[in-house]
């Protein structure tokens, strides 16, 4: 039997490799769309070549991910069966399901772009990539706190970094209006 050391070790290495393929993505998303700006030559290479990283992201990194993320957290769920009764892990399913969704999504942008029909800005797809961090936030929070009283915290922190965030956007947009 293998030990679930190596399995809960697998699980967090692709949870790593997994939002760095969806923060990534995203980016090589708005790069895609805002390659639509430039001069029909350099508008050819710049999409041609955000395909191919694309898809090598998308199906060599992103998609295995996922797919090792939930196979080996049926494993730890099967070995403690018992967390499935606790809030907490009800809340973190909650979000992973939600992070899964937004992957779906993204797969659908993805499938979109491959086929030159954007359907989204580069402004709200910076937004769009900001969904990431807001549910690694609540992911990581939740199992590292697992406390009731933390949860008040944790979703006032989350309110805050959600504000501080598209605050941030904002400023970043109008700073990139006045270049």
């Amino acid at each position: 039997m293998i030990n679930i050391l190596y399995i809960k070790s697998i699980h967090i290495i692709f949870v790593v490799t997994w939002f760095s393929g969806l923060f990534y993505i995203v980016r090589l998303f708005i790069y895609h769309i805002e390659a639509n700006d430039q001069a029909e030559k350099t508008r050819s290479i710049l999409q041609s070549q955000y395909k191919i990283m694309s898809k090598r992201l998308w199906y060599i990194i992103t998609w295995p991910s996922a797919i090792i993320v939930g196979v080996s957290a049926m494993f730890l769920l099967i070995d403690r069966p018992e967390y499935l009764s606790e809030l907490w892990m009800q809340l973190k399913l909650g979000f992973v399901a939600l992070l899964y969704l937004y992957h779906f999504t993204c797969q659908l942008i993805f499938k979109r772009l491959q086929n030159d029909m954007p359907i989204i800005s580069a402004h709200k797809m910076r937004l769009w990539n900001e969904v990431t961090t807001l549910l690694l936030f609540a992911i990581v929070f939740l199992v590292v706190l697992r406390s009731s009283v933390s949860w008040v915290y944790g979703t006032l922190g989350l309110l805050g970094i959600s504000i501080v965030i598209m605050v941030a956007v904002k400023l970043y947009k109008r700073h990139r209006n006045k270049n």
